[in-house]
């Protein structure tokens, strides 16, 4: 987290971690054709010639309180280079961030990337002095509508044998990418309103503020609703133990 008394503005930074071609990408392309145009920024690609991200995708999404005082909260989502050898690249887009979305690729073939890309996550973290278990995480298990995906009770299955929220998703229609980008938001926050009161800077009631969020985003959604879409995992803004 970011505070920037003089621009009077929080920024919160978002990372998109997974192996390559999980639909990193995809799920910020959507997020930012779901989002209304007022309320994000340009969307910043930069790719190899066989069209997989070589750096970065940054998307800036702002919002702010509805008090004269309050400050803007502007949250930054990235997304990391998936192939083994941009290793430090991931590293350093790593560094500095507030919370991480694990996209995973429903494929049953892939299980094997998956589990080392997630390894790879954890070596990162631990790298730049920080825990799995203490950062904000949720996961998503994108292509779940191809005909070769893990099955829903299958996922299901691995979601209850971990803490993370886990939600399904085919981010290339746009199903499930809002709920995990909502989810995630709010772990975030949760964390950072407990450790360093956000909601009193930003002018922002702690309860009102995913209703806010998605307001200011132009989403009309129940988030209720998009909260309950995990199939997996409890909102906990505590470390595990």
């Amino acid at each position: 987290m970011q505070l920037n008394f003089a621009a009077r503005e929080v920024a919160l930074k978002l990372v998109y971690y997974g192996p390559a071609l999980s639909g990193k990408t995809t799920n910020l392309r959507a997020l930012h054709e779901l989002t209304k145009e007022g309320s994000r920024g340009r969307l910043m690609t930069l790719e190899t010639k066989d069209d997989r991200t070589l750096f970065f995708d940054m998307l800036p999404l702002v919002m702010k309180g509805d008090s004269a005082n309050a400050m803007s909260l502007r949250v930054k989502v990235f997304t990391v280079p998936g192939q083994v050898l941009h290793a430090s690249t991931r590293r350093l887009v790593l560094q500095g961030a507030d919370g991480v979305a694990f996209i995973a690729d429903s494929q049953l073939s892939e299980t094997e990337s998956n589990a080392n890309s997630f390894l790879d996550l954890r070596d990162n973290l631990k790298e730049l002095g920080r825990k799995v278990r203490e950062m904000p995480l949720v996961i998503q298990y994108n292509k779940s509508d191809l005909p070769n995906a893990r099955t829903a009770d299958e996922i299901l299955k691995l979601a209850r044998g971990g803490r993370e929220p886990v939600y399904t998703a085919s981010a290339l229609t746009g199903v499930g990418v809002l709920e995990s980008f909502f989810g995630l938001l709010y772990l975030t926050w949760m964390r950072l309103d407990r450790e360093h009161q956000l909601a009193q800077k930003l002018g922002i009631p702690s309860d009102r503020f995913l209703r806010m969020a998605g307001e200011k985003l132009g989403v009309g959604e129940d988030f209720e609703r998009l909260l309950s879409a995990c199939v997996g995992g409890k909102f906990n803004a505590e470390p595990s133990p």
